[in-house]
């Protein structure tokens, strides 16, 4: 055997513990784990309500202003936040430009167009057209990324969950399509958005910036594109003053639903890739029914609780945990 130089033994073993430094970055995990949930399900309370608090903020406000406020105070909010802990945002410069193209694809596109089908639909109805996210993230996700490949457990699960928000809907979406397609169109094209916007986030994963960081800057690029839009369409100074309700349902899906909640989103994709978070949109339509019944005195009719059933076995399919623990049970008196 031909001797080693130590000098080249040593060097070589260097390199190779300095490899895996190259991409500090984990794989994303395909199947979630409790932590993972508990941020889904806790998104799912935040984003149910927000679909009410737009309903409230649109009745008196004008939707591209009503983005634009959302925005700045949720931005002004996290940077208050920073100042208070003494810390700075950590956004290179080469970064903006893909946080404005996020702020585009997150915050102002959706906002506006989900603010504006608001004031000719329900929203409930609104709520539920957004559910269409994660079929929408399935296939973004399959085109543009190499850890996220569409599989027909994910398809069929995410199918499933969509059928159960069909049912919920039942024979009032079709009858209302003459009327309000184009406000329900702008929904959908809001979901692909979102799921675009989902997509494009997973990059900081890799440039090692922080959700809150990424969320402080979407939300700050957002407020500066709105600004001028706002003031050159809506022409809030012409407008009456807003009462209470609508300014502290703006608050609340400013620093809730916006601020909070897209920490704990980025998060999420952080640690379980982006189309296992946008599952949360599945969840929004049974929340958002479930805490009208509670606080508005709203009924539930039977086709909710099909709907409800068909999304929990979606969710199901989707995360594979409960298939796989049955499939074991059943091999368990064979072997």
């Amino acid at each position: 055997m031909k001797p080693v130089d130590p000098r080249t033994f040593e060097r070589n073993a260097a390199e190779a513990a300095d490899a895996p430094s190259s991409d500090n970055s984990p794989m994303i995990r395909s199947l979630m784990n409790r932590s993972d949930w508990m941020i889904l399900l806790v998104l799912a309370l935040i984003w149910g309500g927000a679909f009410f608090f737009i309903g409230v903020a649109v009745r008196h406000v004008q939707p591209l202003t009503y983005v634009w406020l959302r925005l700045t105070i949720g931005a002004a909010g996290l940077w208050a936040y920073l100042a208070f802990r003494g810390e700075r945002i950590s956004l290179p410069r080469e970064v903006w430009g893909s946080i404005l193209l996020l702020a585009l694809l997150n915050n102002a596109i959706p906002f506006t167009l989900f603010g504006w089908g608001q004031t000719h639909i329900a929203s409930g109805l609104a709520s539920i057209l957004n559910a269409t996210t994660p079929i929408w993230g399935v296939v973004v996700a399959h085109f543009l990324t190499r850890d996220e490949r569409m599989s027909p457990r994910k398809m069929a699960g995410v199918l499933l969950g969509f059928g159960g928000v069909a049912v919920m809907i039942g024979p009032s979406l079709l009858s209302s399509l003459g009327t309000s397609g184009l406000a329900q169109l702008a929904c959908v094209v809001a979901s692909l958005s979102y799921a675009l916007a989902a997509v494009w986030a997973r990059r900081f994963r890799r440039l090692g910036v922080s959700p809150f960081s990424v969320t402080t800057g979407q939300l700050t690029a957002g407020a500066v594109v709105m600004l001028p839009m706002s003031m050159l369409v809506d022409r809030p100074w012409q407008q009456a003053m807003p009462p209470l309700s609508a300014w502290m349902a703006i608050v609340a899906l400013a620093l809730l639903c916006t601020a909070f909640g897209y920490v704990l989103y980025f998060r999420l994709i952080d640690r379980a890739g982006a189309t296992n978070a946008l599952l949360v949109t599945l969840l929004v339509p049974p929340v958002a029914i479930l805490l009208g019944g509670l606080f508005l005195g709203e009924s539930l009719a039977p086709q909710d609780f099909g709907g409800l059933a068909l999304i929990a076995l979606g969710l199901a399919a989707i995360d594979g945990r409960l298939l796989t623990s049955l499939s074991r049970r059943r091999l368990r008196p064979a072997a």
